[in-house]
């Protein structure tokens, strides 16, 4: 690959995520900033960089939050360029702007592409206007809650109070008739203005049995190619915990539609960079609706890269720095199946409980088809203060019943002694007959992990025999 005229890229971000775009910068010959807080001094991401620069205390508004102290690091170090990454400010219109204004490229679209398909329900205005089905719902924010809940019974219960500026599943109820509504609907705008600084919410109809579909797309903020689906079904408390490559539960017909929407979607906002658009499947109907568009890449990047043989974080900074559009729809193709575990510090043994700790002996899974994504190292202490993912695990098969069988072999190799991991959970999974056949929605894993709770146990106890 060319590269793109970055010389020096900052990567406002941690963890895993941090030592992939240094491996897809270094790939394209690019030296690497990293920005770090006190409690990542010793991350490999900061061992990986070829500069470090601390920015702040272990709390994240005060370090990978703080905009200021991200724009003085590049300038300090001569860095022409920001990757954000995912989460903390990825998604911050304002941050993107304030790069632009101190002369750096932003690795991602501008603001106002940002700021117009971060508010959830003004994107899903502008997915109407593209012809792009949507769950039916409110057709904005809702200002007076009275005329919202009429608006509630006429969609029909149950229905979902979303955050406009939502993410990660924060900021939402799901209100079953009129009265549930007029209590939920001021609990969500309050959980919403507590974590995103905006407390607008809008109405959609839930759908009982969905499966979330999300198509990959790539745009150079004039032309926009997709690189296929996947299906990120398996969620708990409405956070992916597996995500696949291609879903099986989708015909030719029903793709074809999805990509094609997401692509006008995408070229309707003149989209730059890497992005995601999210979609609920109703398998009863074979019908899907637009939710939302996420303008980053996704922690489930992996998965799509494993099953075009691309690398997406690359072609991003390519575009940022910029190059134009290097591939063509008909040049990517889609080959096997590809699955990606979220390993995250946590014991589902215990509802979940993160346990961060020190990593004691590692041993890492590999072979054919199997890629780990991850930031540890034995004597590593992972920090209390971040989301507790600690990495992700990708297999690639010719098939998905061939993928299932590497996954397996993949867990049964991974060992990670300190602290509990996830990892029991997918060992769990695999026994699964609904699973195995793909006979799942959103809604299906929490009732199997009460339903499953021993085998989970005897799973987490042979890890650690």
């Amino acid at each position: 690959m060319k590269n793109p005229g970055i010389k020096k890229l900052l990567i406002a971000n941690r963890g895993e995520i941090a030592v992939r775009i240094i491996r897809a910068a270094r790939d394209l010959g690019i030296a690497t900033v990293v920005v770090h807080s006190d409690a990542d001094t010793e991350s490999r991401a900061v061992q990986m960089a070829d500069e470090t620069v601390n920015i702040g205390p272990p709390q994240a508004a005060k370090s990978y939050l703080c905009i200021d102290a991200i724009l003085r690091a590049a300038k300090e170090t001569g860095a022409d360029a920001v990757h954000p990454g995912y989460g903390f400010l990825a998604e911050n219109a304002d941050f993107a702007d304030a790069v632009a204004a101190a002369g750096l490229l932003f690795v991602g679209p501008d603001g106002d592409t940002i700021r117009l398909m971060g508010d959830k329900a003004a994107a899903r205005s502008e997915a109407k206007k593209a012809n792009v089905p949507t769950v039916p719902g409110s057709d904005g924010v809702i200002e007076d809650m009275e005329a919202a809940a009429k608006i509630a019974e006429k969609i029909g219960f149950p229905v979902m109070i979303k955050a406009a500026a939502g993410g990660g599943g924060r900021g939402i109820r799901v209100a079953h008739d009129a009265d549930q509504f007029r209590e939920l609907a001021p609990q969500a705008s309050s959980e919403a203005a507590a974590t995103f600084g905006d407390g607008g919410v809008y109405i959609e109809k839930v759908i009982e049995r969905a499966r979330h579909i999300e198509v990959q797309i790539l745009g150079d903020g004039e032309n926009v190619v997709h690189f296929f689906e996947r299906e990120c079904s398996l969620q708990r408390r409405r956070q992916k915990v597996w995500e696949e490559a291609p879903s099986v539960a989708l015909d030719d017909r029903v793709r074809d539609e999805l990509y094609r929407s997401a692509v006008a979607l995408a070229k309707a906002v003149y989209y730059k960079g890497a992005g995601t658009i999210e979609y609920l499947y109703d398998d009863e109907t074979g019908n899907f609706y637009f939710i939302e568009m996420n303008t980053r890449i996704q922690v489930e990047h992996p998965v799509t890269e494993m099953i075009c043989g691309f690398d997406l974080v690359a072609e991003m900074i390519l575009i940022a720095g910029g190059t134009k559009m290097r591939v063509t729809q008909e040049t990517i193709r889609r080959t096997g199946h590809a699955i990606e575990v979220r390993l995250n510090a946590e014991d589902p043994a215990n509802n979940f409980m993160p346990f961060p700790g020190i990593v004691g002996n590692l041993l890492t899974p590999d072979g054919p088809g199997v890629r780990f994504d991850h930031m540890l190292y034995p004597g590593y202490a992972v920090p209390p203060f971040y989301d507790s993912l600690l990495g992700k695990l990708i297999v690639w098969a010719e098939d998905r019943d061939r993928a299932l069988l590497r996954l397996k072999r993949a867990l049964d190799e991974l060992h990670i002694d300190g602290l509990p991991t996830t990892a029991p959970l997918f060992q769990a999974l695999l026994e699964s007959e609904e699973l195995k056949q793909s006979a799942v929605h959103t809604r299906w894993l929490e009732p199997w992990l009460e339903n499953n709770l021993d085998l989970i146990k005897q799973k987490g106890a042979q890890t650690h025999e």
